[in-house]
C-alpha cells in the first residue's frame, strides 16, 4: 500500500519519465502514401518441391473465382508459404487476363512443382497487393477541429491533434486505372478487390480495403474530426453493398463474400444524422436498413426456447456456410486453417468434419472475435487442438443480439424522426422487445451479476466471463439488479475496477491466456469505448456513492462478484513490474500495485464528490491514452515543442530505429509502451478504430486526461537485478526517474520495500 502512495507521489511531481508539458504544437501534413509490395520469398529453396497436399476442397459457390478462391492454383500457391501472410496473394490483381493465369498455371502444374516454379508464376502473373486502391487529399480538411478545446491537457491535446491527422493517411478510393474487369471471363487482369463508389477510411496494415465493424469507430471518431462527408461516404458504400449483395460484407474482398461482421450500419447511419443535421441520406438508407435487419433475420436467427423460463425467443448468432480454408488465412500466419484441419499430429479428419470446422474457422471471422476461448470447448489445449473445439455456430452471443436489439430500436427512432411509416417503427419496437427480453432471460446470470453467452449444444449459459458483458448495456439494456441497487451497479464493473488497480492497461477481453489475440493480455480499443459507455448508461442514483475498497489485507479482486470472472485470482494473468524480471504479487492488497489515493497510476487525477462511475471513466479513459500515446511515443512518435522522439537506443528495445510512431489494433493488458499480441497475423499498426476511439475519449472526457508517465524502455531492457535491494531500487527508479529530486525519493522507497 505503501508502493502504490508514494506512486501517486511520482504523478504529482511529473517524474523523469512523465511525458513533458508545454504549449501545444500545430497540425502538420503528413506525407504522400507509397503502396509497398511484398517480394514472393519461400523459406524453402527454389529447388525444393512443394509438399504433398491433400484434395482439394469443394468449390464454393458464393468465390467462383478459379485464381482467388477455394481451388487448385490457391492451394498449390499457398503450400509453397511465398508469403508470412496468406492475404498478401489473393490481394494481388493478376497481370494478365484469367485465362492466360490459369493456362500458365497449368503448365507448371503438370509434375513435381518447386517453390522456384511458384516463385516465378507469382513474379510473372500477379502485380503489387492493393495497387487497386489509391490514397486520396482530404479536401477541406480542418486541422483544429472544434472537440480539441475539451481538451485541457496541453500533451494529451497536441496527440489528439496528431491522431486527428492520421486520417489523411488512411484515405482510399478505388484506383480506376488499375481496376480489373468484374467477372473471370473478360478483361486484362483478374483483381479480388469489390470495388467502391465513394471514398472510405481503411484500418490500416494488412487491412487495406473498407471493413465493416471497424467502420463504427472509425465513424465515431471521424464525426469529432468534422469530417461528415467521408462519414457519408462511407454510409454511401455500405448501401450499394447492400443493394447489390443483399448484406454489407466483413470487408470489400470477394473471399468476404460469405459473412457479414457485427451489423452496426444502423448505429453508424443514426449517429451520422445525430451529428450532421442530415436527414437527406434517410431516403435511400432506411429502406436498405430494412433489408440488412432482414438478411440476419432470414439468415442467422432461430427460435429458442430458454430451460429458465420455458419462453421463446428469436436469436441470432454468427452461422457462415464454408467448406474450404479461408483464402485470406488459408496457410502463412499464426492461424493456419489448412493445417488446423489437416495437422498429422492430430486425430485425421472426416470430409464432413473438416467442412465443419471450415464454417466454424470462418464463423468466428464473422463475429470479429477470431479467435477467443469464448467460443471453444478446450481453450487451454492450444494451438489447433483448440481451434479445433471452436462451436460459434451452437453460440448465441451476447453482443450480436444486445447490437440487434439497439439496430431495432433505432430504426423505429428514424422512421419517428421522419413523421412517417409509424407501423414499421411500431413492428421493430415489438421484435426489440423480444430480443430483450430473452437477453435478460437466456443471457444474464443475476448472482454472478453479469452477462455471458448461451450455449445451444449445453443448452445453458457459458462460463467464460469477457467484454461481451458491457454490449447489452451500451446498447441500452440495463438489469433491474442493477437499476435498483448500487452495491449490484458497482458489482457488475467490479472487473474493471480490478483490472485498472491491478494491470499497467486497459480491459483485457478474457483473463485466459491462450494465444489467442481475443483473449488475455489483449486489450481492444473498441472495447474500452464499450466499457465506458457501459458506465454511462447507469442513471446517477446508483452512481454518484464513492468507490468501494477492499479490506485493509484484500486486493480489488475481493470486490468481484463470487464466480463473475471464473478465474481465481491466483490464476488471473500476471504483471510484471519492470527491472525485476517478475511478475507482481498475484493475491492480497499488495496485488494491487497501481492504486493510489483516489485513483490509479495513469488513471487522472481524483476530484472531490466524484461518484465510483465517474471514478472508473476517469481512470479508464486516461489509461486508454496512455496507452496509445506511450506506445505511439516508444515506437518513434514525437511532438515538436512538447515530445520529443525517444533517442536510438530507447527506440532499439522496440526496434523503432526508423520508425514514426504507430497507432496499434490492440493493445496489453500489462504494458502501455506495446502492442497486444497472438492470433493469425502480425499486429497492425495505423489503426482506424484505435484513432477513432482515442478521439472520441479526447472529446468525451478531455477536462479529465492528464498526460501520461510512460514506463522507461531502458529499464525494461535491463537483465533482472539479483538481489532484492536491487530488485527494490530498479522499482523504485523506475517508478521515480532520475532527476535529483526523485532520485532521494527511490531511495526513500527502496528503503522502506527493503523493510
Amino acid at each position: 500500500m505503501l508502493l502504490s502512495a508514494v506512486v501517486f507521489t511520482s504523478v504529482l511531481l511529473q517524474g523523469a519519465r512523465a511525458l513533458p508539458q508545454g504549449a501545444q504544437s500545430s497540425a502538420t501534413a503528413p506525407p504522400s502514401i507509397a503502396i509497398s509490395t511484398a517480394v514472393a520469398s519461400p523459406s524453402a529453396p527454389l529447388s525444393s518441391a512443394l509438399p504433398s497436399q491433400v484434395p482439394l476442397p469443394p468449390t464454393q459457390a458464393w468465390c467462383p473465382s478459379k485464381i482467388f478462391c477455394a481451388g487448385a492454383l490457391l492451394q498449390t500457391v499457398n503450400l509453397a508459404e511465398a508469403f508470412v501472410d496468406s492475404k498478401t496473394f489473393v490481394d494481388k490483381p493478376t497481370s494478365k487476363s484469367s485465362q492466360q493465369v490459369l493456362s500458365d498455371f497449368a503448365a507448371i502444374n503438370n509434375g513435381t512443382v518447386t517453390e522456384g516454379d511458384i516463385v516465378n508464376f507469382i513474379d510473372n502473373d500477379f502485380r503489387g497487393e492493393g495497387l487497386e486502391l489509391a490514397a486520396v487529399a482530404l479536401a477541406n480538411f480542418n486541422a483544429e477541429p472544434a472537440f480539441l478545446t475539451n481538451v485541457s491537457d496541453p500533451l494529451v491535446k497536441a496527440f489528439s491533434q496528431t491522431v486527428h491527422g492520421f486520417w489523411t493517411q488512411l484515405i482510399r478510393e478505388t484506383n480506376r486505372t488499375a481496376l480489373c474487369a468484374e467477372g473471370t471471363e473478360s478483361g486484362n487482369c483478374e483483381s479480388s478487390l469489390i470495388p467502391l463508389n465513394h471514398t472510405f477510411v481503411v484500418p490500416g496494415g494488412r487491412f487495406r480495403e473498407q471493413y465493416y465493424w471497424d467502420s463504427f469507430w472509425i465513424v465515431q471518431g471521424l464525426i469529432q474530426s468534422e469530417l461528415f462527408s467521408i462519414v457519408n461516404d462511407t454510409l454511401q458504400n455500405f448501401m450499394d453493398e447492400i443493394e447489390n449483395f443483399g448484406f454489407i460484407p466483413n470487408g470489400g474482398r470477394i473471399y468476404y463474400l460469405d459473412r457479414s461482421q457485427p451489423p452496426l450500419f444502423i448505429h453508424m447511419l443514426a449517429d451520422y444524422v445525430a451529428a450532421s443535421n442530415d436527414t437527406s441520406i434517410l431516403k435511400r438508407a432506411l429502406p436498405l436498413a430494412e433489408a440488412e435487419l432482414k438478411w440476419w433475420a432470414d439468415n442467422r436467427t432461430l427460435n429458442v426456447t430458454s430451460p429458465f423460463t420455458n419462453k421463446t425467443y428469436a436469436l441470432t448468432r454468427y452461422a457462415v456456410n464454408n467448406s474450404a480454408p479461408r483464402p485470406e488465412s488459408y496457410l502463412e500466419g499464426k492461424t493456419r486453417h489448412y493445417l488446423t484441419a489437416n495437422d498429422p499430429t492430430l486425430p485425421s479428419l472426416t470430409e464432413e468434419q473438416r467442412s465443419d470446422l471450415y464454417a466454424e474457422l470462418a464463423t468466428g471471422a464473422e463475429s470479429g472475435w477470431d479467435y477467443s476461448s469464448r467460443w471453444m470447448s478446450e481453450p487451454l489445449a492450444g494451438g489447433n487442438p483448440s481451434l479445433r473445439s471452436l462451436g460459434l455456430r451452437r453460440t448465441l452471443p451476447v453482443d450480436l443480439n444486445s447490437i440487434l436489439y439497439k439496430a431495432h430500436n433505432l430504426l423505429a427512432d428514424l422512421y419517428d424522426s421522419q413523421g412517417q411509416n409509424k407501423s414499421s417503427a411500431s413492428s421493430h419496437r415489438t421484435v426489440a422487445t423480444s430480443i430483450r427480453a430473452g437477453i435478460l432471460d437466456l443471457f444474464w446470470d443475476p448472482s454472478k451479476l453479469a452477462f455471458y453467452d448461451f450455449n445451444l449444444t449445453s443448452n445453458a449459459r457459458n462460463s467464460v466471463y469477457t467484454t461481451a458483458t458491457y454490449y447489452p448495456l451500451w446498447n441500452g439494456i440495463i438489469p433491474d439488479e442493477l437499476l435498483s441497487s448500487s452495491d449490484n451497479a458497482f458489482g457488475f464493473f467490479a472487473t474493471l475496477n480490478m483490472v485498472l488497480n491491478r494491470y499497467n492497461g486497459t480491459h483485457p477481453v478474457t483473463f485466459l491466456e491462450t494465444g489467442q489475440q481475443w483473449d488475455a493480455p489483449n486489450a481492444w480499443p473498441p472495447h474500452q469505448h464499450i466499457a465506458l459507455e457501459a458506465l454511462r448508461a447507469l442513471p446517477a442514483n446508483v452512481t454518484s456513492g464513492a468507490l468501494p475498497t477492499p479490506a485493509s489485507d484484500k486486493s480489488t479482486f475481493d470486490l468481484i462478484p463470487s464466480g463473475q470472472i471464473g478465474v481465481d485470482e491466483s490464476a488471473l494473468p500476471g504483471q510484471l513490474v519492470i527491472s525485476t524480471g517478475a511478475n507482481a504479487t498475484k493475491t492480497g492488497s499488495e496485488a494491487d500495485i497501481n492504486k493510489a489515493n483516489g485513483t490509479v497510476f495513469n488513471g487522472g487525477n481524483a476530484k472531490d464528490g466524484e461518484g465510483w462511475a465517474a471514478t472508473l471513466q476517469r481512470e479508464l479513459a486516461n489509461r486508454y491514452v496512455a496507452s496509445a500515446l506511450c506506445s505511439w511515443h516508444a515506437t518513434g512518435g514525437q511532438i515538436s515543442n512538447l515530445l520529443p522522439r525517444l533517442s536510438d537506443q530507447e527506440l532499439n528495445v522496440t526496434q523503432s530505429v526508423n520508425n514514426t510512431g504507430n497507432m496499434f489494433e490492440k493493445f496489453s493488458v500489462s504494458d502501455i509502451d506495446s502492442a497486444g499480441r497472438g492470433g493469425e497475423y502480425t499486429v497492425q499498426a495505423g489503426f482506424g478504430w484505435t484513432n477513432g476511439v482515442l478521439l472520441w475519449v479526447a472529446s468525451t472526457y478531455g477536462d479529465v486526461l492528464v498526460a501520461p508517465q510512460c514506463p522507461d524502455l531502458l529499464e525494461q531492457a535491463q537483465p533482472a537485478p539479483t538481489s532484492q535491494s536491487h530488485t527494490n531500487a530498479a522499482i523504485a527508479t523506475a517508478i521515480f526517474g532520475s532527476s535529483p529530486l526523485t532520485v532521494f525519493l527511490a531511495s526513500v522507497v527502496a528503503a522502506l520495500l527493503s523493510l
